[in-house]
């Protein structure tokens, strides 16, 4: 049984709108903020062991015209842990959960980086309530570099590093000041919750799972029919590993052509974070789907 539950206090006035939970069918609570009202809903989902504090350039830009919403994956933000595997259908089930307590749709699902493939299940799932996808440079099967035997090896790194980085406080140094240009509020929970031992342990889970997850979907894919679905790709080259950043852009265009509706999409002064730098890009993606001209 899903059940929603408003969350009391100073949150109503928050920059992302009003704060509830919803209950998972095992107990878990799981932390989302709506603002705004009207069609489509525009749900957003963010990347590998990521808050909803990721969205502030975006999502309050959406809700001036419909109903969007940011919400917390299990063990990041004020969500509950899940101490099951992060395998994409399990996360695309807490997905599902919100989304049913959300209405019957239209849906726009906005998912960046391992938010995409998440996204892309969870629409497979029930095309009928999706308007549209919209993939913010996207974790993409179709790139061979994931699949490489140096990502394992970056993978091992990674799984010893971040909790230590995290402990030490330099996570929060690295990563937290490009979140900085957000409203404060945003920023503020987004320098709080994303930098933690927490959210460092919620990403080594997630990443657990990275690897045979996208060689599943490689196998069977996601099936989206006709749906409307933007590739929204960084291409800005960085000063090094300029290799990885094509080889994810070349892999976002196969992606996008394979499909009869998809779209692809070009941020020329983006990486991979995208919402910080080119927000009005996915702004302009997600009206666009919407029919909001």
């Amino acid at each position: 049984m899903v059940e929603s539950v408003a969350r009391q206090g100073r949150s109503a006035e928050h920059t992302f709108g009003t704060s509830a939970f919803v209950v998972t069918g095992d107990g878990r609570r799981l932390h989302y903020m709506v603002r705004g009202t009207g069609e489509p809903t525009v749900v957003f989902e963010s990347g590998m062991g990521f808050s909803r504090s990721i969205w502030g350039l975006v999502q309050p830009v959406i809700a001036e015209r419909m109903r969007a919403v940011v919400y917390d994956r299990a063990g990041t933000g004020r969500s509950d842990d899940d101490a099951r595997p992060r395998t994409l259908e399990r996360m695309a089930g807490d997905l599902d959960t919100l989304l049913r307590a959300l209405g019957p749709g239209p849906f726009i699902l906005v998912g960046h980086s391992w938010g995409g493939p998440i996204v892309r299940v969870a629409a497979a799932a029930d095309l009928g309530r999706i308007r549209g996808i919209v993939l913010v440079d996207q974790s993409d099967e179709n790139c061979e570099l994931y699949f490489a035997p140096s990502a394992d090896k970056r993978y091992a790194m990674t799984r010893v590093l971040m909790p230590a980085l995290a402990r030490s406080g330099l996570y929060r140094m690295l990563g937290g000041k490009v979140g900085g240009a957000q409203p404060a509020d945003i920023a503020a929970d987004h320098r709080a919750e994303d930098f933690t031992v927490r959210a460092a342990r919620t990403m080594v889970a997630e990443q657990d799972q990275f690897s045979g997850e996208l060689r599943r979907l490689r196998e069977h894919p996601p099936q989206l029919g006709a749906l409307d679905i933007s590739v929204i790709s960084g291409t800005k080259q960085p000063r090094i590993d300029k290799h990885t950043r094509s080889a994810l852009t070349a892999a976002h265009h196969s992606t996008a052509g394979a499909w009869p509706n998809g779209r692809m999409v070009e941020a020329t002064r983006s990486g991979h974070l995208v919402m910080f730098s080119e927000p009005e890009v996915i702004v302009e993606e997600i009206r666009r789907m919407a029919g909001d001209a």
